[in-house]
């Protein structure tokens, strides 16, 4: 049976391993394998309100927050459709539209 894990942006179950990266052939995303286990740690990350979230979710901003190095911010409300936990600091990875990749703090978030 296939014992790898689903693809964190699509959920798709045929994801493969190349060598040490994980690979969805539907959506073409790839992932570090020891992304992959340390997400799938015993560690349960929590939003600002205390509800569990899981990989795939989807994330509202609760306070501007200022990007270290740039004129930038992110401001309430923001909308983030799919993220990967990390272990960390910053326990959240996402894309957030217009600014690009990084990683946020989930104190700062709330499920959406």
């Amino acid at each position: 049976m296939n014992n790898l894990p689903k693809c964190p942006t699509c959920s798709s179950e045929y994801t493969y391993e190349d060598g040490n990266m994980f690979v969805c052939p539907e959506c073409a995303d790839e992932w570090p394998i020891a992304a992959a286990e340390n997400a799938t740690a015993d560690a349960v990350v929590r939003d600002a309100f205390g509800n569990e979230l899981k990989v795939g979710d989807s994330i509202t901003v609760i306070k501007d927050l200022k990007i270290k190095g740039s004129s930038s911010v992110v401001k309430v409300g923001s909308k983030i459709k799919i993220i990967r936990l990390v272990s960390g600091d910053h326990d959240i990875d996402c894309k957030i539209d217009g600014i690009g990749a990084m990683q946020l703090k989930s104190e700062f978030v709330k499920k959406a």
